[in-house]
């Protein structure tokens, strides 16, 4: 695929392997570090007492904080008044606002409402009265024209159009976690007088950095106080005030930290950023939050560890606090009883348990697939290459690696290069890829192409490496060395709309076998792109028809994420939700009008007859990647790229499947589909002999001739979560037939049902073939 990646900026690399949401380190940061100012880790150490005054709350809380927090809080006060008295200056003329209000508790889209505002003055939050107390209780955050996330206390500022984000929806959940990091952030700074990093809202909650004077560790121990700090703040409703600061009052504002001003030196851009206050802590963010601090009703640290700063090694070692939070009580109780049945059906834990794979240090974020687990990975690429061969794709292998002139020319060099394996291979660099798609353009391009050839579907299971961070590693889901179902899609822009509509019909066969309801996003042109309007607004228009033609045949509704496309090209990115609804994005479908221009990747198309190409031009790229590509000369066309994968990549999804099944597989991807147990040594030979048929028919059937008792060996088997477990005795052997108990089957597990063996092949036949979802014959 592609590889065109958003990274968050501030990444850290930690000590504990595999921790929850720790994001790759961003390979353009400047590797220059500020230099450590031991002046304020004493000033840290001092713990000067003061009396802060929360302004906006009008209420005081007392904590001993060192100066160098009282002088921020001081600075933000005084650069609060100043721009509220330029607020009021300004003239508060009528602006035209809808409230887009969504669906009612019926499925049916409630009324567009137009209320009476001021720029400058109205806010989202003020117009809450017009919503249904229901929803109302649990919205989070504001969206302005569908696109900007905006605080409900903050003054609009033009006409618009404004939709409500609630805490069940992913943003409303990620903007209540972030306002919930601040709190922690108040309450650590008040415990430890620490230097601040950063902190994000994660997948299961949040997290925030800090440095702490003296080298002090966070304890256990330390937990219940902050806690209790934190439901204080709480009960004080700290409200949440956004400020837009300049680069040189951030500079004194911040000062004190060597955290907080690289992110300003290196970061943010020459104009300033927002700061927001949540009681006395001022922090660098680009918000948005929640309105105050009591929408937070409950609170819980989940667990501490170590991490560098910057997820350099050579950096300082940071304390890394998580935790989780809901504004009900009730749905606290929920997340652990989640938290409980994952950790029941950790991939990690199951791995190990049924041999399916492990890691070692000699080759970090790499798995070693055992038998078992090889299994699996064959059985979900043989369901691929049986649905390739139905829909016309070509399989095809493409080098490991690359010359490092390969990847200047497709762009991946310039912007990928420090997330690839680099070598030195006779004094010049090359790269082990870390995705397919030059290669399948130099497989384009190697000879001349037809119209008549297009569609071209290449497919390729090629090994493939990326450089992620040693922190970032996190079991099967975040490794670097992985292979995927990797396909790229040459065709016409008269060939779009059908192909995707194919693609969508792909899903659908792929996701179904395994019980996966998914949701589909289209995401158009950013703000930086390349190519030009006119080609970007068709292309858009070919996905919106194929999304449309899709859900028009009961595939449900899509979601439009405006201006968040690759800059290369539109893309539609597929969700899937697991046993525990947890959401997942594996496939992806993005179009992609730059790469065949990189590649000068042509095809004849007919219309008139085939000229010879013409010579590259002299002008260069500024890249140093060669010639400027040509414009396709008389009776030539530049093909369409469609970037594709369905299960992605193949680590991952086997995790995804272990944790959605529990490891109970399904019969046809099964590592241990049958055991077979003798009950007594007199029948063993009858017991292999059942063993050899069933291999002979390509199943994985094992015999257990130990000296355990049969119940040991039966427990022994259900514990591996064979599918089926055959008993036979004299009986079986003399009348050919097996004593049959299904895993899924309580009824079954006392005593079996006795079944002719011809009869048992032919079930276990068809199960397997059918690729049925429920364990029954």
């Amino acid at each position: 695929m592609s590889g065109q990646l958003n990274e968050p900026a501030l990444p850290l690399r930690t000590k504990e392997a595999g921790a929850e949401g720790v994001e790759k380190p961003n390979s353009k940061q400047p590797k220059s570090k500020p230099q450590k100012n031991k002046e304020l880790h004493a000033e840290q150490s001092k713990g000067d007492s003061a009396t802060i005054q929360d302004t906006e709350s009008k209420k005081t809380t007392t904590s001993q904080l060192p100066d160098f927090i009282q002088k921020r809080n001081r600075l933000f006060d005084e650069l609060k008044r100043k721009h509220d008295a330029e607020v009021l200056e300004k003239e508060h003329p009528v602006i035209n606002v809808v409230l887009d209000l969504g669906l009612g508790k019926d499925g049916i889209p409630i009324p567009a409402i137009p209320v009476a505002a001021k720029a400058w003055e109205s806010t989202a939050g003020s117009f809450l009265k017009h919503v249904d107390k229901d929803i109302s209780s649990d919205v989070v955050v504001a969206k302005v024209d569908g696109k900007e996330l905006w605080d409900l206390h903050r003054p609009l500022e033009r006409d618009c159009r404004i939709s409500y984000i609630p805490f069940t929806s992913p943003e409303g959940r990620n903007v209540f976690w972030h306002s919930s990091a601040h709190v922690l952030g108040e309450a650590a700074e008040c415990q430890y007088n620490c230097l601040l990093s950063h902190g994000p809202p994660v997948e299961q909650g949040f997290f925030y950095d800090m440095a702490i004077a003296g080298g002090q560790v966070v304890k256990e121990s330390d937990w219940s106080p902050l806690e209790s700090k934190a439901s204080k703040f709480f009960k004080e409703k700290q409200s949440f005030d956004r400020l837009h600061v300049s680069i040189p009052d951030l500079k004194e504002m911040f000062g004190y930290s060597k955290y907080k001003m690289y992110y300003i030196e290196n970061l943010l851009p020459p104009e300033g950023s927002t700061v927001y206050r949540c009681g006395t802590l001022v922090d660098l963010c680009l918000g948005p939050h929640i309105q105050n601090t009591s929408k937070i009703k409950a609170f819980q640290i989940m667990k501490n560890s170590s991490c560098y700063f910057r997820g350099d090694k050579d950096d300082d070692s940071l304390q890394r606090i998580y935790g989780v939070a809901f504004p009900d009580k009730k749905q606290m109780t929920e997340h652990k009883k989640f938290l409980e049945e994952a950790a029941k059906r950790d991939h990690r834990r199951i791995g190990i348990e049924q041999e399916l794979f492990f890691f070692n240090e000699m080759s970090p974020g790499s798995a070693f697939l055992l038998p078992h687990g090889t299994r699996i990975f064959n059985a979900l690429q043989k369901l691929l290459r049986s649905e390739y061969q139905k829909r016309g794709y070509s399989e095809v292998q493409s080098p490991n690696m690359y010359d490092s002139d390969l990847w200047k020319r497709s762009g991946h060099w310039q912007h990928y290069s420090d997330d690839m394996f680099v070598l030195d291979v006779e004094k010049k660099k090359w790269a082990l890829k870390p995705m397919n798609c030059p290669g399948h353009c130099m497989m384009f391009s190697h000879r001349e192409r037809s119209y008549r050839e297009l569609p071209l579907r290449m497919a390729d299971f090629g090994v493939l490496h990326r450089n992620e961070a040693s922190g970032a590693l996190n079991g099967m889901t975040r490794v670097r060395k992985f292979q995927q179902d990797d396909t790229h899609i040459f065709c016409t822009q008269d060939q779009i709309t059908e192909e995707i509509e194919g693609l969508f019909d792909f899903l659908k066969c792929i996701y179904g076998l395994f019980g996966f309801p998914f949701r589909l996003n289209l995401s158009t042109r950013p703000e930086k792109f390349l190519g030009d309007i006119a080609t970007w607004d068709l292309a858009e228009s070919k996905l919106k028809d194929a999304l449309n033609s899709f859900t028009a045949s009961g595939g449900g509704q899509w979601v439009l994420n405006e201006g968040d496309g690759a800059f290369y090209g539109p893309k539609i990115d597929i969700t899937i939700s697991d046993a525990l609804r947890r959401d997942w994005q594996c496939a992806t479908i993005q179009l992609d009008f730059q790469l065949p221009q990189n590649f000068d990747l042509e095809y004849m198309t007919g219309d008139t007859p085939a000229k010879a190409k013409s010579a590259a031009p002299d002008e260069a790229r500024e890249d140093g990647a060669g010639a400027l590509p040509k414009t396709p000369g008389p009776g030539r066309a530049r093909p369409v790229m469609i970037h594709r994968a369905i299960i992605g990549s193949f680590e991952r999804f086997m995790a995804i499947l272990t944790e959605h099944f529990a490891g109970k597989w399904p019969f046809w991807i099964s590592p241990r589909q049958v055991l077979v147990i003798p009950v007594m040594p007199a029948v063993n030979d009858y017991a292999q002999d059942v063993q050899r048929l069933f291999k002979a028919l390509k199943m994985y059937a094992d015999v257990d001739v130990s000296g355990n008792t049969m119940q040991k060996k039966i427990r022994t088997g259900q514990l591996q979560q064979y599918n089926f477990i055959f008993v036979v005795g004299a009986k079986e052997k003399e009348s050919q037939s097996v004593n049959i108990r299904n895993r899924d089957d309580q009824e079954t597990q006392a005593q079996g049902e006795l079944v002719p063996l011809d009869e048992a092949i032919n079930k276990l036949k068809a199960l397997k073939k059918e690729r049925r979802l429920l364990n029954a014959i």
